[in-house]
């Protein structure tokens, strides 16, 4: 009999994994980040998008191998303790948590902020409060309400997506005719080289950054082994498919990359084509997507910390439990929402600067996974498509590996400092790393698929 006090409910389908994932990835964030890209690539920023989506093809395909052997709550902690060494995975899911555990804080923070600046007179702990309250009280009651807000709020960024695009096709149109909607100029720039759009692209592969999120909600997913893949590929292809749409046409009506504030050009741009009104849509858009982003960030961290718990990595009382009401990781996700609260007390740059390291650690390690996985196999008798287990894993692990090169020395400093804090928990944990870290048993993990 399965024990329903640590095991999740499984209700989620294709369609509400791929809406939780395009939450999590935000696709409005290609306008919130546009002139920052347009700049990088002189005009080229529908090159950079292309290649980027090109670039995390590889790794989507990685989280499908693992999330089709392994469909169990954990993601990239999971598949490589599964697949490679507990100590290993302990290490990969720590460094994980930088992502999973402060991005709500980063989105809450950047929601607060936008909202300040439209209402002045409101302090900002006042805005960073009622999302976290919000957000913390929907994931309480469970993934299936969650998952009801989150699409009607997609439904309206995805609409304000469509009128920017075509406010900018409009605009284009009415200046230059019907055949200036046909140009290469997105994609070529001016004056711009290979390396001005791979720097780019390296910029643009931050947007990717939550496909992988999808995986965490494997144990909420009816048939998760033929599910879960599915979702990851459809959230990358779709969400890289809006980011370079929009970004081309973007491009149309501001040419080129130079921008009196670049961080501020897609508000501008929305005013010009649009009007002030337009220009107050956006604005609304782009928080709504800040908390339907939060929404799915909570969600997926709190996912992960109570695997880890589960596993007794993490205080089990504390992270492995459910709601015996609602059947979720309720002290897991009231642990990231004390997190949050963090965000009162910082800024933008210094809370995003650490959080991409970590996700770059996991990618990497995905793609090494499924090589162990398909060498293991292979040693059993079993033959895998090499195509899938080990070249495009290999790729993965190079373009990743670059990416991961071009963070900051901030960034890099920071996450090594906090991986050199899981190596000592790991080191007491394992008595000395002569030991595995304890892990829950694979049949009970996988029990309620049955």
């Amino acid at each position: 009999m399965t024990d329903t006090t640590t095991t999740l409910t499984r209700t989620l389908r294709l369609p509400s994994l791929v809406i939780f994932g395009l939450a999590y990835l935000t696709p409005l964030i290609v306008l919130g980040i546009f002139g920052v890209i347009a700049s990088q690539t002189g005009g080229a920023s529908a090159s950079a998008y292309l290649l980027a989506l090109a670039a995390m093809l590889f790794t989507a395909n990685s989280y499908g191998r693992m999330a089709a052997a392994y469909p169990v709550a954990g993601s990239a902690y999971t598949y490589v303790r599964r697949t490679i060494d507990g100590r290993v995975g302990f290490l990969v899911g720590w460094a994980t948590l930088l992502d999973y555990l402060f991005l709500p804080m980063v989105i809450w923070l950047i929601g607060g902020s936008y909202l300040q600046a439209q209402f002045p007179g409101v302090p900002m702990a006042v805005w960073i409060l009622a999302f976290i309250v919000l957000t913390t009280v929907l994931n309480l009651v469970g993934i299936k309400v969650a998952d009801r807000v989150n699409l009607v709020l997609m439904s309206f960024q995805i609409l304000v997506i469509v009128f920017f695009v075509v406010l900018a096709l409009a605009d284009v149109a009415g200046a230059d005719g019907a055949g200036a909607l046909v140009s290469a100029t997105p994609f070529t720039g001016v004056d711009v080289g290979l390396l001005g759009i791979a720097g780019g692209a390296a910029i643009a592969a931050y947007s990717f950054l939550g496909f992988d999120a999808v995986t965490t909600l494997t144990e909420e997913t009816i048939e998760p082994r033929k599910t879960v893949p599915k979702a990851i590929m459809l959230v990358a292809l779709i969400g890289g498919g809006i980011f370079v749409v929009v970004s081309y046409a973007v491009q149309l009506v501001h040419p080129g990359g130079v921008f009196d504030n670049a961080d501020a050009a897609a508000f501008e741009i929305a005013t010009r084509i649009g009007g002030a009104f337009f220009g107050a849509v956006f604005l609304a858009a782009l928080v709504v997507a800040q908390f339907t982003s939060g929404i799915a960030a909570q969600a997926a961290g709190s996912r992960l910390l109570y695997a880890m718990g589960r596993d007794g990595v993490l205080p089990r009382r504390v992270f492995g439990a459910l709601s015996p009401r609602f059947r979720t990781p309720m002290l897991s996700i009231l642990v990231i929402a004390a997190v949050g609260l963090i965000a009162m007390f910082m800024d933008v740059a210094t809370s995003t600067s650490f959080i991409n390291f970590g996700a770059f650690i996991a990618f990497i390690m995905v793609n090494v996974s499924v090589i162990v996985y398909w060498a293991k196999r292979r040693r059993d008798g079993e033959r895998l498509n090499p195509l899938l287990y080990l070249v495009c894993p290999t790729v993965g692990v190079a373009v990743i590996a670059f990416l991961l090169t071009q963070l900051d020395m901030h960034a890099i400093t920071l996450g090594s400092i906090w991986l050199a804090v899981g190596v000592v928990i790991l080191a007491i944990v394992t008595r000395g790393f002569r030991r595995q870290p304890p892990e829950l048993p694979v049949e009970e993990a996988e029990r309620v698929e049955a």
